[in-house]
């Protein structure tokens, strides 16, 4: 956060982001505003700003801020009294000719955060103890936010970012059977959250499969959604490019385009046979190329790397990479191992 946010907020006494306290004297009050400001119940989304060494009306209270001071701050996130720990980080900062700790508090992904039992809330610019209401909602955006990643919501995109049309004539009639779809009469909002294409609090808002499935423009919002292919002319990787594309769109397009790519390539060797017969010997099946791809698509990780598929095609072999590593109870040493699966 810069200097001229932290002023901004500073002289802000209305704010319900802002705690200010002339020294660590208070520490239990420090404590409950780290745990009322990683709850966000007002769902700000933002950090919560704790200045020490302030005022009330925000003036200096010229305390030192020692390293000491410093190191005592920071002892908060992990003396075991706040749970589960907060995201928050203590820094020195001179702000308007004043020295200031200043700790900042970032919105927990896994609510109710409780400070020696007790779940602290801001309520305006004052904290307070959570009611029973309070605390169902906060468990129900930590229940959100525990959503398998496919279902998560992306937030940057909308409705607009997906392609209605090809959700409608391609995935649907397949996803639901026609009687069905007859008889229920739902909207296309209500269809698409029913397939959780979009999200259930705000269907105007797309969730990461929705957007995989049938979005306009998937790598905008999952950069690593699409899949590279490279032929090279020679054994490694420093030999030179014969050929690069990038197949991206909609999990369908995707498909096809790579589909088609594997057709350009494939070599096949026709031999006639004596009574006038001809057999085909390709370089590759593409069948089996293409069964390839598909699991690199199913069992890829979009959640944690920006990096495609890659089809990398060698003069003497094809090399086929998806990101991610073994999952769940299967690792390089078990692997292959009988009952070893997840």
């Amino acid at each position: 956060m810069t200097d001229d946010e932290l002023k901004r907020l500073l002289v802000d006494i209305e704010s319900d982001r802002v705690e200010r306290k002339e020294s660590d004297s208070a520490s239990t009050k420090i404590r409950e505003a780290v745990c009322a400001f990683a709850n966000d119940m007002p769902n700000n989304a933002e950090a919560g700003v704790i200045f020490i060494g302030v005022k009330d009306d925000g003036s200096c209270a010229n305390l030192p801020i020692t390293d000491e001071l410093l190191r005592k701050l920071s002892d908060i996130r992990s003396d075991g009294n706040i749970l589960p720990l907060p995201i928050m980080t203590v820094q020195k900062r001179v702000l308007q000719g004043c020295e200031t700790a200043v700790i900042l508090v970032e919105p927990s992904d896994f609510p109710p955060v409780r400070y020696r039992g007790r779940v602290w809330i801001r309520v305006g610019p004052r904290r307070a103890i959570a009611s029973a209401e309070e605390e169902r909602r906060l468990n129900e955006r930590r229940r959100s936010n525990d959503l398998p990643f496919d279902l998560k919501p992306v937030s940057s995109s909308s409705m607009y970012d997906l392609q209605l049309d090809l959700f409608e004539q391609q995935y649907l009639r397949v996803a639901v059977a026609p009687d069905i779809l007859a008889e229920n009469e739902r909207t296309i909002s209500q269809q698409l959250t029913s397939l959780r294409f979009v999200t259930v609090d705000n269907p105007n808002v797309p969730t990461v499969v929705g957007l995989l499935a049938v979005g306009k423009s998937p790598a905008d919002f999952i950069p690593g959604a699409y899949i590279q292919f490279l032929r090279i002319d020679g054994t490694d990787l420093a030999a030179p490019i014969m050929d690069q594309k990038e197949c991206h769109g909609p999990l369908p397009d995707v498909l096809r385009r790579i589909d088609e790519i594997l057709d350009a390539n494939i070599h096949v060797a026709i031999d006639i046979q004596s009574d006038s017969t001809e057999r085909q010997y390709p370089d590759y099946p593409v069948v089996a190329m293409q069964q390839y791809l598909r699991n690199a698509v199913m069992h890829r990780d979009y959640e944690s790397s920006n990096a495609p598929i890659r089809l990398t095609w060698f003069k003497d072999r094809i090399e086929i990479q998806n990101p991610g590593g073994p999952y769940g109870q299967v690792t390089r040493d078990n692997f292959g191992q009988p009952g070893i699966t997840d």
